[in-house]
């Protein structure tokens, strides 16, 4: 990941340094946690005062691999992890949710048809980013896997177990402790949301870059959502623009579809925002 090593300068490498770092002789002075070189040291990297470090840490390290890998933009695919897949759809906790399995195969096809776009584009163009996990984020994962491409998958530490779906690119799958600077890499290269039915985690990432659309504080993108009864049927949208908590115009920010086709097709045709 560094270059580091390829870089013409006279200092001595901090790997190094921390390589012999661990031959020190033991005493009690080389013991103690104040010699420890600070950046080797998560006792410290740890502590309260460091957290704008850590914030800093967790932007750079995605970011840095991401230029390294040539990503230039990414589809980001939200949604649901208990949507299952159709051949264990019997096993989902509600008939909804056993119904919603189309929605995984709509997300699987929809990421195979993208990521057959990123490759004409040397894999660096429309890359596949979802969550890392289960239901919709694994199907998407698992789409752009089949079509011979690589995907992005931005997992977070839970307090429940949590693992990456085995479709991320490996070289791709990332970690996150903060979900802010997660949900800032999430939208950083994005060139589409698409928004599958999902919970709490689904609605905050969609009312986030709603948000920040509304505001002017991101560039237009299409933000397409899979499933207009569900969307109906959780968010009574007329009746924010009726109340004039948002605009009629907001009503324009994002679009329902049903299928991977009419997703993509929304997405050929976007000609971006008109000017003022």
């Amino acid at each position: 990941m560094s270059k580091d090593e390829d870089r013409a300068h006279p200092f001595r490498g901090s790997r190094l340094d921390a390589a012999a770092a661990q031959k020190t002789p033991d005493t009690p002075q080389t013991r103690a946690p104040a010699y420890r070189l600070a950046f080797s040291d998560p006792d410290f990297l740890l502590r309260e005062e460091l957290r704008p470090v850590r914030f800093q840490l967790e932007l750079l390290k995605p970011q840095m691999i991401m230029d390294e890998r040539g990503i230039e933009s990414t589809v980001v695919m939200f949604g649901g992890t208990r949507i299952p897949a159709p051949e264990v759809k019997d096993q989902a906790r509600t008939t909804t949710l056993s119904d919603m399995s189309q929605y995984y195969e709509q997300a699987r096809r929809f990421a195979y048809l993208m990521t057959e776009r990123s490759l004409k584009a040397y894999g660096r163009e429309f890359v596949i980013c979802t969550g890392g996990g289960p239901g919709v984020m694994e199907a998407g994962n698992m789409g752009a896997d089949e079509a011979g491409g690589q995907s992005i998958g931005l997992n977070i530490v839970l307090p429940h177990e949590q693992a990456p779906n085995p479709y991320v690119t490996p070289d791709l799958s990332f970690n996150f402790h903060y979900f802010a600077i997660r949900k800032m890499h999430f939208l950083m290269r994005a060139r589409a949301i698409t928004v599958f039915p999902g919970g709490f985690g689904t609605l905050d990432e969609l009312f986030e870059t709603l948000t920040l659309i509304q505001t002017r504080r991101m560039s237009p993108i299409p933000v397409i959502l899979f499933g207009g009864e569900f969307w109906d049927k959780i968010i009574n949208w007329q009746a924010l623009a009726e109340a004039g908590t948002i605009s009629a115009s907001d009503l324009d920010l994002f679009s329902y579809v049903e299928t991977a086709d009419e997703a993509v097709q929304i997405i050929d045709s976007w000609q971006g925002p008109e000017d003022d």
